[in-house]
């Protein structure tokens, strides 16, 4: 599977949606405003508040004057309400957000030789089609990571092989039922999931893109994920609450990030992770300019500084991502080692499908896939019980 196949419908996208790739607006990089305004996942943007050991925005603040100031948001749903709101400089976009701001114009072309680091970026990632519209870079590329299946070990002693333990009831070896006891992610995107287990398990549904669905996979994907809700005991999208309900609430096995696992695993909960054998859905995530940011010089200091490998290595580490910049696994300049970078999936770059938004034309032809609208809906009924 080719980076390009992941993303295939940037430009089918933005005509959709009768949007114009813009041009970069800046030609130099002059002294910064004072402040820059961030729209971030949770654990992105450190200061040392959570952990002295992790802080890569007080430096950046004292060298540029640029003061930091941050939104979280867990959805990429509630990136793009925000980023459409306004009032933010930058944003770091999943696959499923990033083209939706492009076609919706709430970010800008980028310069990328106003980022001097640009040449040490993972060339997987440089010219990726959920930032790179026509040959125009929509922004830089910041961490990457799988969607990984997070398990308790002192239910599972061997790591579950396949993604059924949260699609299928079963027991469990405690004696247990895994209903109730299992989550999902609350996100329109996580269809996308169902549509991966399916590609494995129901292979006469031709499924070869779990972001490009004709009528009768879509429907399958569904179903299956109508069923799934007798066992989910929630939805998470708050990646805090996840950690308390498996400390807490008795879940065994979610889909989750490598964030939620370490925090976890550094309050010695017992639980760890994998990525089953059907492989993952997965983030890759950019550091984008808004279209208006009322701080443009400080947003390119920061997009520079986002490249930094003692950024790129730190927050690898806390996060359990993997680095845009390969070097950060290896260089010294951070916490993170190549076998961290490993152990994070960065050899698993082909096994995971990257969120991208779901669009109706397709690699199965014109107006021939469900438009994400539908996804947002239907997932809502989903998990709603209808």
């Amino acid at each position: 599977m080719t980076i390009l196949a992941r993303g295939a419908s940037a430009l089918a996208l933005l005509a959709m949606l009768g949007a114009t790739a813009a041009q970069a607006q800046m030609t130099e990089v002059g002294d910064g405003e004072g402040a820059v305004s961030i729209v971030a996942w949770p654990g992105y943007i450190e200061r040392g508040e959570t952990d002295p050991a992790y802080d890569w925005v007080t430096g950046f603040e004292q060298a540029t004057g640029c003061m930091v100031d941050v939104k979280t948001a867990n959805t990429s749903d509630e990136m793009v309400a925000l980023m459409n709101e306004g009032g933010f400089d930058l944003v770091t976009a999943s696959g499923d957000a990033s083209l939706r701001l492009v076609a919706g114009q709430r970010v800008q072309a980028i310069d990328t030789d106003l980022i001097p680091s640009w040449s040490k970026v993972d060339d997987r990632l440089k010219d990726a089609p959920w930032h790179t519209v026509d040959g125009v870079h929509y922004g830089v590329p910041y961490q990457w990571g799988p969607n990984v299946l997070m398990y308790r070990t002192d239910v599972f002693p061997e790591a579950p092989t396949s993604w059924n333990v949260v699609f299928e009831e079963q027991t469990l070896s405690d004696g247990q039922s895994n209903k109730g006891r299992v989550q999902a992610y609350d996100g329109p995107i996580y269809i996308a999931d169902a549509a991966q287990y399916l590609m494995a398990h129901k292979p006469e549904l031709g499924i070869t893109s779990p972001y490009e669905l004709n009528e009768d996979q879509y429907k399958a994907a569904l179903d299956l994920l109508r069923a799934q809700r007798e066992l989910v005991g929630r939805y998470w999208h708050d990646a805090m609450i996840q950690v308390d309900d498996v400390q807490n609430e008795g879940v065994v096995a979610s889909s989750s990030w490598p964030f939620q696992v370490n925090l976890l695993k550094a309050d010695g909960a017992p639980v760890a992770s994998t990525i089953p054998e059907e492989g993952a859905t997965g983030w890759a995530d950019t550091l984008m300019m808004a279209a208006d940011a009322e701080h443009p010089n400080c947003a390119y200091r920061f997009m520079e500084h986002s490249l930094s490998s003692n950024l790129q290595s730190d927050l690898s580490v806390w996060f359990g991502s993997v680095p845009a910049v390969p070097a950060a696994c290896s260089d010294g300049s951070g916490q993170q080692t190549q076998e961290g970078c490993d152990a994070n999936g960065f050899q698993d770059f082909d096994r995971i499908r990257f969120w991208t938004t779901p669009t109706a034309d397709c690699s199965q032809g014109e107006g021939a896939c469900v438009p994400y609208y539908r996804w947002v809906s239907d997932y809502i009924g989903v998990i709603g019980g209808r």
